[in-house]
């Protein structure tokens, strides 16, 4: 039976890796699908990864009718066996059940992959909406590590390499830019304490988890 899939996790983490190879192996195997993403890194209508693989893909804008998008390509005479669905967290919670209305009523597979929270810990409402349709989550076995060594568990926005809390929920950025507005993946004990790995460095803070009070003061 087709099904929907969540592929969940943190930045840095090897989702977009994954959609490309889902891709790949399922293209290989004599199957037709459609990649779609959003904001991706390289820009517009591509899913690429760090390792410096991409393919082109379907942009995902707010107005976008995934369901109507791959009817009209069925009723072209194209098949289309599955769904590759990159950055999911950005899709609108309509178009997260237009994809799962395509799962059911015609059998199509859909691999979606994102982001769970957002720089304020929040869920994106993909996401969410994904959590409570997906016939399975999964969360990459990957882990991304904060600058200490331990699991990565939040995405934190940062300016000139100071955490920032305000601010839209989406403003594209990625780890270890140059830019002045980028992202760096945190433990939930450095991501509480506001402690990035330019914040460390200065203070000459080993890599040994720091304590941290219940209002998220660093105690060290």
């Amino acid at each position: 039976m087709s099904e929907l899939v969540f592929y969940a996790g943190t930045m840095d983490c090897g989702k977009s890796t994954l959609a490309l190879q889902m891709d790949h192996n399922h293209a290989t195997r004599g199957r037709s699908g459609v990649v779609f993403t959003r904001l991706d890194r390289a820009g517009s209508s591509v899913l690429s990864s760090r390792l410096g693989l991409e393919v082109p893909a379907v942009e995902v804008d707010q107005d976008l009718n995934i369901r109507r998008y791959v009817v009209d390509r069925l009723s072209g005479g194209h098949r289309i066996d599955y769904l590759i669905c990159d950055e999911a967290q950005f899709y609108t919670e309509e178009q997260i059940e237009q994809i799962a209305q395509l799962v059911d009523e015609l059998s199509i597979d859909a691999y979606a992959f994102g982001i769970l929270t957002d720089f304020r810990t929040r869920l994106f409402p993909g996401s969410a909406r994904l959590v409570e349709l997906a016939d399975r989550v999964q969360y990459l076995q990957v882990e991304a590590l904060c600058w200490c060594g331990a699991r990565a568990l939040h995405n934190a926005r940062t300016i000139s390499g100071e955490i920032t809390v305000d601010g839209d929920q989406v403003l594209v950025g990625d780890v270890n830019s140059a830019d002045s507005v980028a992202y760096e993946v945190l433990c939930r004990r450095h991501y509480r304490a506001r402690l990035t790995s330019k914040n460390a460095q200065s203070a000459h803070i080993s890599s040994q988890p720091l304590p941290f009070t219940s209002e998220g003061e660093n105690l060290s």
